[in-house]
């Protein structure tokens, strides 16, 4: 008879602190796990030893590290601890170019736009910050005397933030000054008013430069393939751009989920030296995220991505195979080097255990080069995504995802007998098995 401390059964805490990713969590454990082999528990206390199997899927402050690694071949738990190689703006670029400097034949060289990093804690301190940026001022002194839509554009991107705040567009360096200045109010301003006009609130898309001091500055992906909303097919075409689920398993196995989303802005494409209206307006046109998005204009803003029209642009070169294959194609690459690059050449930011697992959300834009070949660049890389941007309409995607991930942790990490759901079915596609010799 199997002893209380080792009873073979499962015990599962789940607390996401969301609704609408609980049930989907809650639903598949149902669906996938063989009957009786599994209990939820809501505290560590009810673990009738602590040897007994657990499985903890929770937000990344409540996970009981030290549980996890003290009891590696029986506790799991839904996210790694250290991972800032892939999801800090920053050290994913630092990640790339160390990864494309050494394998210079790497996919990554034609799949991601390389980056200037630069530290900054006020407006005041730019030119010192800027003092290595080599590529930024070649650009700078290649736009001198241009029109506005002859220059380069760059993207300007906080180290640290999400959702699309503190992004901005320039193309020279007096507009990235006033970028800064926007964020650093004058030095006179009481405490009170500094505290207000720095503050990121509902509704401020700015950041704190003080707390936020690193950046990456990218060339602006100009112009990007562009459809008409999902909600409007007769509509002006818009940017859009792919997020891809990715579940990273144990130290390493990664999977790439084959049903992915497209996001669309909140309004027609204009180029960067266009103008609509207030920059907030603008950038309405430029930033994909959502959540950036108000109610009204995310209905309908968010699409399959194999749904999207089959037909390229006219510019585009001609090839038998449909375009959206092509992009997963590249997805999959893409993915599958990333993850090694940050595994091989960033080992101290990006720590895979073998009883971890974590979803990713991987962002991606597609454009046409100036030949009509079809490029897919990654933008980023985002740890506990937020699944509730779906929205209502395509919610049938991240309730397949979470039926895929449990599949693959309960057969191939936990080695549940009898699991009815996982690689098996196609909808999680292995790109990248490496044995990093953690045990």
């Amino acid at each position: 008879m199997a002893s209380v401390e080792n009873d073979g059964k499962i015990y599962a805490l789940i607390n996401y602190e969301d609704t609408y990713v609980q049930t989907l969590i809650l639903s598949a454990l149902e669906k996938c796990f063989p009957p009786a082999t599994y209990q939820l528990i809501t505290s560590m206390n009810q673990l009738p030893s602590p040897s007994s199997r657990l499985l903890q899927w929770v937000q990344y402050e409540s996970i009981d590290f030290e549980h996890l690694m003290e009891h590696s071949s029986t506790s799991f738990a839904n996210a790694y601890i250290i991972r800032k190689a892939l999801i800090r703006k920053h050290y994913l670029s630092t990640t790339i170019a160390n990864w494309t400097t050494k394998y210079p034949d790497s996919p990554l060289k034609q799949h991601v736009k390389p980056s200037v990093e630069f530290e900054v804690d006020y407006a005041e301190f730019l030119d010192d910050a800027l003092v290595e940026a080599w590529d930024l001022k070649e650009s700078w002194a290649r736009n001198e005397g241009k029109e506005a839509k002859d220059r380069e554009y760059w993207i300007l991107k906080p180290g640290m933030s999400d959702r699309g705040q503190g992004i901005r567009l320039f193309s020279t360096e007096e507009e990235l000054t006033s970028i800064f200045e926007e964020w650093d109010p004058p030095s006179d301003d009481d405490d009170e008013q500094e505290a207000d006009a720095r503050s990121d609130d509902a509704n401020n898309d700015g950041i704190m430069t003080s707390q936020l001091r690193h950046f990456i500055a990218q060339p602006y992906i100009h112009p990007p393939l562009l459809f008409p909303s999902p909600s409007c097919p007769t509509s002006e075409p818009r940017k859009f751009h792919i997020r891809t689920y990715v579940l990273a398993t144990g130290a390493l196995q990664v999977y790439v989920y084959r049903d992915m989303l497209a996001l669309f802005a909140a309004k027609p494409y204009l180029a960067p030296w266009q103008s609509s209206g207030t920059p907030k307006e603008d950038l309405r046109a430029h930033l994909t995220n959502t959540c950036l998005q108000d109610s009204g204009d995310r209905e309908g803003s968010v699409a399959l991505f194999h749904h999207l029209p089959r037909p390229l642009p006219p510019a585009s070169s001609s090839t038998d195979t449909p375009w959206t294959h092509t992009v997963f194609s590249h997805i999959c690459t893409i993915t599958r080097d990333t993850f090694l690059a940050a595994a091989r050449s960033m080992a101290v930011h990006f720590q895979p255990l073998p009883n971890a697992f974590e979803i990713f959300g991987l962002d991606f834009m597609c454009s046409l080069d100036e030949h009509g070949d079809l490029r897919t660049w990654l933008l980023e890389v985002n740890a506990f995504p937020d699944f509730r941007q779906t929205g209502e309409e395509c919610k049938g995607v991240v309730e397949g995802l979470f039926e895929g991930v449990v599949g693959i942790v309960a057969g191939e990490m936990m080695g549940v007998d009898g699991v009815k759901a996982g690689e098996k079915d196609g909808g999680m596609v292995r790109v990248l098995d490496v044995d990093l010799g953690r045990r």
